[in-house]
C-alpha cells in the first residue's frame, strides 16, 4: 500500500514539473517537483533494500521518519501560505478610482508577452479603458535572450492587442525584479504628476499580489490596489510553488 501510494505521489509530482519543462520553464516550481518526484520513484523502487537499510540501525529509523515529518511541515506551509494569497485582488470592474495603474513584468519569448504577462496585460488594458484618467505604466527589463526590454514589449502589446497609445504610457525599461519594477516606476510617475500617497493600481498575477503589495508599500506606494490578473492553467501549480521561494527569498533579504 505505502509502495503504491509512493509511486502513484512520483507519478503525479513528475507530470506537474515535466509538462511545464516541457513548455520551456525553468524555475523552482518546476524544480522542486521533479527532484521529489524522481526521489519518490526512486525510494519505491528500491522499497526493500531502503526498508533493509531503515532497520539496520535506530538513527537511520529516526532520519527517516524526520524526513518524512519535515516533509509534511513544508507542505503545511506551502499550504498555508497559498490560503493566504488565494484570492487577493480586485476585478477591473470593482476597482475603485486610482490615479495610476502599474503592470509588473512576468517574462517575454521571441518578443512577446508570455502567457502569464500577457493576461496581465489584457486585465490592465480593461481597468485602463474603465478608467482612462489613470496614468498606465509598464515594467520589466530585458530578458535573457530577447533583444527588446519587457516594458517595451509590454507597451507594444497593449498597443497592438488593445489599441492603448504607448505615447501616454510610463515605459520603464531596467527593472530584472519586482523589487526594481516598483521602486524605479514610482519616480517616473511622479515626474507624470501621480502623487505616490495617492490609490495606484498594482496589476499583477493573482498568486504575485501578496508579496507586490507588501514590496508596494515598502517602496512609498501609501495605497496600492492589487488587482489581479489570472494565471495560465498549464503552469498555474508550478508558480504557485515559485512563489513561495519567493516570498521566503522576499522576507530574508528584508525586501519588505
Amino acid at each position: 500500500m505505502q509502495r503504491g501510494l509512493l509511486v502513484a505521489a512520483a507519478l503525479v509530482l513528475l507530470g506537474l514539473g515535466i509538462v511545464p519543462l516541457a513548455a520551456g520553464h525553468l524555475h523552482l516550481g518546476v524544480l522542486v517537483p521533479v527532484g521529489l518526484g524522481l526521489a519518490g520513484g526512486y525510494v519505491a523502487w528500491r522499497w526493500s533494500a531502503v526498508r533493509a537499510w531503515r532497520a539496520a540501525a535506530p538513527w537511520r529509523r529516526a532520519l527517516w521518519h524526520a524526513a518524512w515529518w519535515g516533509l509534511a511541515l513544508w507542505v503545511v506551509s506551502v499550504g498555508w501560505l497559498w490560503h493566504g494569497i488565494a484570492g487577493l485582488g480586485q476585478t477591473p470592474a470593482t476597482t475603485p478610482p486610482v490615479a495610476a495603474i502599474v503592470v509588473l513584468g512576468s517574462g517575454t519569448q521571441d518578443g512577446k508577452p508570455r502567457p502569464a504577462l500577457a493576461m496581465r496585460l489584457d486585465t490592465a488594458a480593461q481597468l485602463a479603458k474603465l478608467q482612462p484618467q489613470a496614468v498606465l505604466a509598464v515594467s520589466g527589463g530585458v530578458d535573457f535572450g530577447q533583444d527588446d526590454s519587457e516594458g517595451a514589449i509590454m507597451a507594444r502589446y497593449l498597443a497592438q492587442v488593445h489599441g492603448l497609445d504607448p505615447a501616454t504610457m510610463v515605459v520603464e525599461e531596467r527593472s530584472t525584479s519586482t523589487v526594481l519594477n516598483l521602486e524605479w516606476t514610482g519616480p517616473m510617475l511622479q515626474q507624470r504628476g501621480v502623487d505616490l500617497a495617492q490609490p495606484i493600481a498594482i496589476v499583477s498575477s493573482d498568486f504575485h499580489l501578496w508579496r507586490a503589495l507588501h514590496i508596494a508599500r515598502s517602496q512609498g506606494f501609501g495605497q496600492p490596489i492589487g488587482v489581479a490578473a489570472p494565471t495560465p492553467l498549464l503552469t498555474r501549480f508550478n508558480v504557485w510553488l515559485r512563489e513561495y521561494f519567493a516570498v521566503a527569498s522576499s522576507w530574508a533579504l528584508g525586501e519588505w
